[in-house]
C-alpha cells in the first residue's frame, strides 16, 4: 500500500517538529525491532565507529544494522539504505556496496554522491516523520571534492518529491508510520 506524502507535510512536519523531545537512539532501536524483526530477523545496533550491515550467518544469529556510537541520524541513515536493498543485497556484506573512506577525489566523491541519492532521500522523510531536521553529508570532510556541490542537493531533494509523488512502499512506508505515531507527528503530517 502506498503511503502519500507531499511537499506541504514535509514542511509542516518541520515547523511542528518537539524541539524539546529529547531524541534516543536507543528508541529507534526498539521500534526496528517492533516493526521487522518478526519477518526480517533484523536488529538495529549502536555503538560502533563505523556503520556496517552483516547478514545473518556465520556466527550471528539474526542480520545486524550497525551504526555509529549513538547517533540518531546515522541509524536513519542506515535503516534507509536497509530499506532499500532488495532480498539478495541483504544476504551480502554491507549489501555489496563498495565504500571509499573519507578523503575520496573527486571522481570518487561523484560515484558516491550517485548512489547515495535514494538512501539520503529516504532518510530525509524519516527524519520529518521523526520531526527532527534533515542534514545532507557527502560523508567526505578530508576529501576536498565537495566545495559547494549543489547538483547532488537538488538530486537528493528531487528524489524526495518523487517518493512523495509516488507515495512510498513496503519497509520505508512501515517506518515512516512507525516513526510519525511514535514521535507524534501524524497531526502535522495530516493537516496538508
Amino acid at each position: 500500500m502506498r503511503q502519500r506524502t507531499g511537499l506541504a507535510q514535509i514542511m509542516i512536519a518541520y515547523s511542528s517538529a518537539h524541539s524539546e523531545q529529547r531524541y534516543n537512539s536507543v528508541d529507534l532501536e526498539s521500534l526496528f525491532r517492533d516493526c521487522f524483526f518478526k519477518d526480517y530477523k533484523t536488529a538495529l545496533q549502536g555503538g560502533y565507529s563505523e556503520p556496517l550491515y552483516l547478514p545473518a550467518g556465520e556466527g550471528l544469529a539474526e542480520c545486524q544494522i550497525r551504526y555509529r556510537e549513538d547517533y540518531f541520524s546515522s541509524a536513519l541513515h542506515e535503516i534507509a539504505h536497509w530499506c532499500i536493498a532488495g532480498h539478495e543485497r541483504r544476504k551480502q556484506v554491507d549489501f555489496a556496496y563498495w565504500y571509499e573512506t573519507d578523503g575520496r577525489t573527486p571522481v570518487q566523491q561523484a560515484a558516491f554522491e550517485k548512489v547515495e541519492v535514494k538512501p539520503q532521500a529516504l532518510e530525509w522523510l524519516f527524519s520529518t516523520a521523526a520531526g527532527i531536521p534533515f542534514k545532507l553529508s557527502h560523508d567526505n570532510l578530508h576529501g576536498g571534492a565537495v566545495a559547494q556541490n549543489t547538483d547532488f542537493a537538488s538530486a537528493v531533494y528531487q528524489q524526495v518529491l518523487s517518493y512523495m509523488s509516488r507515495g512510498l512502499l513496503g519497509r520505508s512506508a512501515l517506518f515512516v508510520a512507525a516513526l510519525a505515531a511514535f514521535y507524534n507527528t501524524n497531526d502535522a503530517r495530516s493537516k496538508a
